[in-house]
């Protein structure tokens, strides 16, 4: 690929992503929305015609990784695994 074509992909990628920056924001902006009339119906479910909607509390257990190394060094990096990735940026 040539830099000129390189240029314009690159330039058609931040075009594509700023729309998707925007849609997200919009999407947030009705979740919150959303989430407003649960709070004031004070329910966590709504149904519709079409839909059921629900905003529930969930709870989720984690291992609390950072107290972990600081209680027990030896056992956190027996159990931490190194992950390689690659990532890709434009700026």
């Amino acid at each position: 690929m040539k830099l000129q074509e390189i240029e314009k992909k690159i330039k058609e990628y931040k075009e594509l992503q700023r729309m998707a920056d925007e849609l997200t924001a919009e999407m947030e902006k009705i979740k919150d929305e959303l989430k407003a009339e649960f709070e004031a119906e004070n329910t966590d479910t709504i149904i519709t015609e079409t839909y059921k909607a629900t905003y529930k509390t969930v709870i989720s257990n984690r291992v609390d990784t950072i107290a972990l190394k600081k209680t027990m060094p030896e056992i956190a990096e027996k159990f931490t695994k190194t992950i390689t990735s690659k990532r890709f940026l434009i700026a």
